[in-house]
């Protein structure tokens, strides 16, 4: 006679259900895949390259692990496309996606979608560019005030402490870019003998509209320019496109933020006499890295600087800043 003869018909039924919920729940958790959505600013400069690499880094090392994760990485083409980023967000929650990585075009336009993505139960990650909400698991950027105070020594330095300076600003509501802006002119605000001739104008989002914010200043001050500082990628590639293109003898010391083959050229012919880079490889792989840690029931911190490095000839081929310009796209980008 079978051993289970001996278990009460009742008792038996009900083991026998809890032993197929058991099995089954424990399916499901085997079979369940954390899919995140990495939605950066735009996709059109090298810097959302780094991004995205590191995050399909984070994307490997958790499949690896057993811990399945699969990545959706999807952006605008241009980082003024708010309404762009915001319907792509709109479109994840939609889909109910497990988090989402989010590189915020606007500290305020996209509050309510993330607020909607916290009422549905869908963790956000915060990663580049600050959010006025408190409505995210964690924040992994550049300590983007330190890195325009870089820059702002300097320049304040290399000038000696005199002459004229302008800053050519990204775009009004891009949370990094006006923090490294800030961080800018309180530190050249510390050489009296620095005068700012120019603060209050914005590249835009493209090289393009760089280019001719950056020929519009360069004609109305000209030969009195010693000093310019640009705020990110492509505000120093038309600032540079903008130099070569008008034929001005202007002898200025030139400041740009962010790397990219374009920037690192230029420093390399003496064009930039220096850069302050980021790590947006190390920034992506903790977008994805905080979030799937939160969804595992991990604790994560609530804010990561990611670190920034002031970039010059002297130092370019140190093996730290060689990491930060060349991380490694061909191993995860195909």
């Amino acid at each position: 006679m079978p051993t289970f003869s001996r278990i009460k018909n009742g008792s038996f039924v009900v083991f026998l259900v809890l032993a197929l919920l058991f099995g089954c729940q424990c399916s499901r958790n085997a079979e369940r895949v954390h899919k995140i959505a990495v939605i950066p600013k735009g996709t059109t400069h090298e810097f959302w390259k780094y991004i995205h690499a590191g995050a399909v880094k984070a994307e490997r090392e958790f499949n690896a692990t057993g811990i399945p994760v699969e990545i959706f990485w999807k952006g605008p083409l241009r980082e003024d496309a708010h309404s762009e980023q915001i319907e792509l967000l709109e479109s994840f929650i939609d889909q109910e996606v497990s988090g989402i990585v989010l590189a915020p075009q606007d500290r305020k336009a996209l509050i309510p979608t993330v607020s909607n993505a916290f009422a549905d139960g869908i963790p956000v990650v915060v990663i580049d560019s600050g959010l006025d909400s408190g409505e995210f698991v964690s924040f992994a950027a550049t300590d983007n005030y330190r890195g325009g105070s870089i820059a702002g020594e300097y320049l304040g330095k290399i000038l000696e402490g005199e002459g004229n300076v302008i800053l050519l600003r990204l775009m009004a509501g891009s949370a990094s870019t006006e923090a490294r802006e800030a961080g800018f002119m309180d530190a050249i605000g510390n050489f009296p003998g620095v005068r700012v001739l120019s603060s209050d104008q914005y590249a835009g989002a493209t090289r393009e509209s760089a280019l001719t914010a950056s020929q519009k200043l360069l004609q109305e001050f000209g030969g009195e320019i010693n000093g310019i500082f640009t705020s990110n990628e492509s505000a120093t590639n038309g600032m540079l496109l903008a130099l070569d293109s008008l034929d001005l003898p202007l002898d200025v010391k030139f400041v740009g933020f962010d790397g990219g083959n374009r920037n690192i050229e230029a420093l390399r012919s003496g064009e930039l006499d220096a850069i302050v880079v980021q790590d947006p490889f190390r920034m992506g792989y903790l977008g994805v890295k905080l979030l799937i840690d939160h969804l595992e029931g991990l604790i994560v911190e609530r804010r990561f600087d990611t670190g920034a490095s002031l970039v010059t000839m002297e130092n370019i081929q140190h093996l730290e800043i060689q990491a930060m310009l060349f991380p490694p796209l061909e191993e995860y980008l195909q």
